[in-house]
């Protein structure tokens, strides 16, 4: 196999510079005042953390806390992300699924004679705002064998607001030809591809009206989902034809990845830097990112399985869990460092116009409270530095998703199960 370099290089058509170069964007948006966009940040790992080493101590709160061991790689960012106790969702009980309804608060039982249910997840609501700018609605980035590393059902983080999954780009492969690799088929080849997959979807519509009289209830309810679902594609194809001829764009840097196949530690470094080069073309404004925890302990020669690791206790194995979340904030203060140099258009810093989140729905074991969450960018609507810990022990981790939804200035009434936004202190 190629070096990964050499095939991410090589593999793409000739596409055209950044917007913000190309143009002369920078000197034009400083004499416009054209503010940033701003872009909304998910990222997810399953089977928690070490609930002994990772948080900080409850009875310290405020800006002047001390980092736990588990945190402690982010100390130079210290400033610049919260860290907020005693979030949960009321609904949950799978503690195998650290993300299946993370962003989503859903019950699963929510529906009679139904076993599995969820609701549109927080990224989603932010997508059908900031995605209309974009060529892509939302980013999924994911990881191979979701459920290995604590992830539960779904594709990705993302669930569409009829509570289905969406599917998620699984490698940095994946992901960077998705992004940067121009189709090299006619324009005329596939404008006529699209028109032949409408036609074949208005044919499908119009079979299935034809059915639909004389239906049960149940029945019924089913062709209606149907329906909705067939709209969803038909707005994708819509928005598709809108940038059939419009080339991607290439991001002002090259991408900083090592050499060779990448897994796990890697593998979670290089996302990071592909998601860099999305929104410095300004390919999407919204991601998600599923986490590899199991490829991560792999990476790291941690013998034991994600599983047994989240079923820690002293000696090896939560040797192995302190090791895991360690590597994840180094990983993470990775991501601030990149999101801190990389330059807006009017000269501040990307990372001052983010919302990103980053946590689980699982707090360690089987314990589904407390789920560790962290949230940074100067776009989060909330004060940084800060050491949160809410007053009731049960708010609801949707009230979070409501806050900073409001922050980056969408106008939701409600997400979830959520009672209101959190204050300074946490509390309603």
């Amino acid at each position: 196999m190629p070096n990964r370099r050499t095939f991410l290089r090589s593999s793409t058509a000739v596409v055209s510079l950044p917007w913000l170069q190309s143009l002369g964007f920078p000197r034009a948006a400083r004499g416009a005042g054209i503010a940033p966009p701003k872009r909304m940040i998910f990222l997810g790992f399953g089977w928690g953390v070490t609930r002994e080493s990772w948080y900080p101590d409850p009875t310290t709160t405020g800006p002047d806390y001390k980092l736990p061991p588990g945190l402690e790689p982010l100390k130079q960012h210290q400033a610049d992300f919260t860290v907020i106790q005693n979030l949960r969702h009321q609904y949950s009980n799978e503690a195998h699924w650290g993300s299946t309804f993370w962003l989503t608060g859903a019950n699963r039982y929510a529906i009679p004679g139904q076993s599995f249910h969820n609701s549109i997840s927080a990224d989603q609501v932010a997508a059908e705002v900031f995605g209309r700018q974009t060529r892509f609605t939302s980013l999924q980035l994911g990881c191979d064998h979701g459920e290995a590393s604590g992830h539960g059902p779904g594709l990705s983080l993302a669930w569409n607001r009829q509570g289905k999954p969406l599917a998620a780009l699984n490698t940095p492969v994946a992901a960077f030809h998705r992004l940067f690799s121009d189709d090299k088929t006619p324009l005329a080849v596939r404008q006529q591809q699209l028109r032949q997959r409408q036609s074949i979807l208005d044919t499908v519509l119009e079979d299935a009206r034809g059915v639909a009289r004389g239906l049960s209830r149940t029945d019924t309810e089913k062709l209606t989902e149907y329906f909705e679902s067939i709209r969803d594609i038909e707005t994708r194809l819509a928005k598709e034809a809108q940038w059939l001829d419009v080339p991607k764009k290439r991001p002002a840097e090259p991408l900083t990845e090592p050499p060779g196949d990448v897994a796990g530690y890697d593998e979670i470094r290089l996302m990071y830097d592909l998601m860099i080069a999305a929104m410095q073309t300004d390919a999407s404004r919204v991601f998600t990112y599923r986490q590899p925890s199991q490829a991560l302990l792999e990476s790291l020669g941690v013998r034991f399985t994600g599983h047994n690791v989240s079923h820690y206790a002293p000696g090896p194995r939560m040797e192995a869990s302190e090791l895991r979340d360690r590597k994840q904030s180094e990983l993470l203060a990775y991501f601030l460092d990149r999101l801190k140099q990389t330059r807006e258009a009017d000269g501040s810093r990307l990372f001052d116009h983010v919302c990103l989140a980053y946590g689980s729905n699982i707090q360690s074991i089987h314990y589904l409270t407390n789920c560790p969450t962290l949230v940074a960018g100067g776009a989060a609507g909330i004060r940084l530095g800060e050491h949160v810990v809410a007053a009731d022990e049960k708010t609801p981790l949707c009230n979070l998703w409501l806050t900073l939804l409001r922050g980056v200035g969408l106008e939701v009434e409600s997400h979830g199960d959520s009672t209101g936004v959190l204050s300074e202190r946490g509390s309603v």
